[in-house]
C-alpha cells in the first residue's frame, strides 16, 4: 500500500515541486495539499495521512503551531523543511520539541538542479517515518482527532472540511517489546552517544537527566547539517545541568561536559584524552559518522567507554560498536517502542552487540546512575 503524504506549503512553485517528486516513487500517493498551517490541520484531520511535509514561515498559522496542534489532535509524522541558516536551525529544533519526527533543508537550487538528489533522500525520508511508531512521537495513543467543526472558524478563502473519521488506531511496534535487566554499576572513562532521526529530542531527554556533577566526559554524534550544531549544542547546553558545546579541534575530555560532533566533519579522541575534527570524507555516507567516533574511542580507552546507540534510520553505530565490544567496552541501545527509526538501535541489537535494551526514559536514568 502506498505511503499517503500530505504536502503543506505557502509556495505554490514548491508545493507542485515537492508533489511531483513524491508522486514520481510508485510507492508513494501524494493525497493532499495545503498553503496554511490552518488548512494543514483540516487536512490532516480529513485525509490522515502517514507523513507531512510542512514549511515553517506560512500566513494564518505557521508550521511550528501547525505540528503542535496536528500532535495533539491526530498524531502524525511530520518532516520540517527550513532553511540551511542559523536560524533554519533554531526553526527546525522549535519543530522538533513541537514533535516534528525530521527535517529537510529547503533548498530551492538542489530541487531545481540536483533533481534525482533531492528526490532519493525525500522519498527515503517519507517511506522511512512512514513507519514510525506513533506512541514515540512523545505523545500517548489516548489522543483524539477532534472534528474540525471544533477549529477555530476557518480563516477567508478557505473552505471548510468535513468532519474527520474516528483515528486509525495506533500501530503497536512490529515485535515484541524487549528491554533488559538494569544495568550493573560501572565506572568509564568517557561515553559516547550516536543518533540520528528522532535524535535531537531523544539525546534532550537523556542528557537533562544528567548532574552537574556527572563523572564521566561525553561525545555525541547527531546526524545533522554543518549549521545546525552550533544552535543544537547552544540549546543543550541552556536545558542541561552538564554542560554542552559544539566540539573544536583540540578540545580535551572532561567529566561533566558533553561535546557535540560538528556538522559535515568527523570527530575522534585520543588515548591523551584530545578531540581531533577532521575534514567529512566522501566515502563515507555520514558526516559526523557515529561508527569513526565509536572506532576511535574503541582504539583510546579500550574497556573504559559505555556506548549508546538511539533512534536513528540506517546501521552507523554497528561496525563502531563491534569495536568497542572487542575491546571489552558496553554498549546499550534503545528499545524499538521508544524510538522515533528504529534504524541504528535495531542493527546492533540484531548483531548481538548490546549489553543491554532500555526504553528511552531509562537510558538518562541509568546514566545518571553510573560511576
Amino acid at each position: 500500500m502506498a505511503v499517503k503524504v500530505l504536502v503543506v506549503d505557502d509556495s505554490g512553485f514548491f508545493r507542485r515541486r515537492v508533489t511531483e517528486i513524491l508522486a514520481g516513487d510508485p510507492q508513494i500517493q501524494v493525497v493532499g495539499t495545503a498553503n496554511n498551517g490552518r488548512e494543514a490541520i483540516e487536512q490532516t484531520l480529513a485525509l490522515h495521512p502517514d507523513v507531512i511535509t510542512m514549511d515553517y514561515e506560512m500566513p494564518v498559522m505557521d508550521g511550528i503551531e501547525a505540528v503542535r496542534q496536528i500532535m495533539q489532535r491526530c498524531p502524525t509524522p511530520v518532516i520540517m523543511f527550513s532553511s540551511l541558516t542559523y536560524e533554519g536551525a533554531r526553526v527546525s529544533l522549535d519543530a522538533l520539541d513541537a514533535g516534528a519526527a525530521d527535517y529537510l533543508p529547503k533548498n530551492f537550487e538542489d530541487i531545481s538542479r540536483n533533481p534525482d538528489k533531492v528526490r532519493q533522500l525525500l522519498c527515503e525520508r517519507v517511506q522511512g517515518l512512514a513507519r514510525t511508531n506513533r506512541r514515540s512521537l512523545g505523545l500517548s495513543n489516548t489522543h483524539h482527532a477532534q472534528p474540525a467543526s471544533t477549529l477555530s472558524p476557518p480563516a477567508r478563502g478557505i473552505s471548510p472540511t468535513p468532519a474527520a473519521p474516528p483515528p486509525r488506531p495506533v500501530a503497536a511496534p512490529t515485535t515484541p517489546a524487549k528491554t533488559s535487566p538494569a544495568p550493573r554499576k560501572r565506572s568509564y572513562k568517557l561515553v559516547a552517544i550516536g543518533t540520528s532521526t528522532g535524535g535531537p529530542v531523544a539525546l534532550q531527554k537523556v542528557l537533562t537527566q544528567l548532574p552537574a556533577n556527572f563523572p564521566a566526559p561525553l561525545l555525541l554524534v547527531q546526524h545533522m547539517p554543518a549549521a545546525f550544531t552550533k544552535a543544537f549544542a547552544e540549546r543543550l547546553d541552556k536545558l542541561c545541568r552538564i554542560s554542552v558545546k559544539e566540539a573544536e579541534d583540540g578540545d580535551t575530555l572532561r567529566p561533566g561536559r558533553a561535546l557535540l560532533a560538528p556538522g559535515g566533519k568527523q570527530m575522534m579522541v585520543d588515548s591523551r584524552g584530545v578531540v581531533r575534527i577532521l575534514p567529512g570524507d566522501e566515502r563515507l555516507n555520514y558526516k559526523p559518522c557515529v561508527d569513526v567516533t565509536f572506532g576511535s574511542a574503541a582504539k583510546a580507552f579500550q574497556d573504559k567507554v559505555l556506548a549508546i546507540v538511539l533512534t536513528g534510520m540506517g546501521a552507523d553505530g554497528r561496525e563502531g560498536a563491534r569495536l568497542l565490544k572487542q575491546a571489552g567496552s558496553a554498549v546499550w541501545a534503545q528499545d524499538e517502542a521508544s524510538c522515533v527509526i528504529y534504524g541504528m538501535p535495531m542493527a546492533v541489537a540484531k548483531a548481538n552487540l548490546a549489553d543491554g535494551i532500555y526504553p528511552l526514559d531509562d537510558i538518562g536514568r541509568y546514566l545518571a546512575e553510573i560511576g
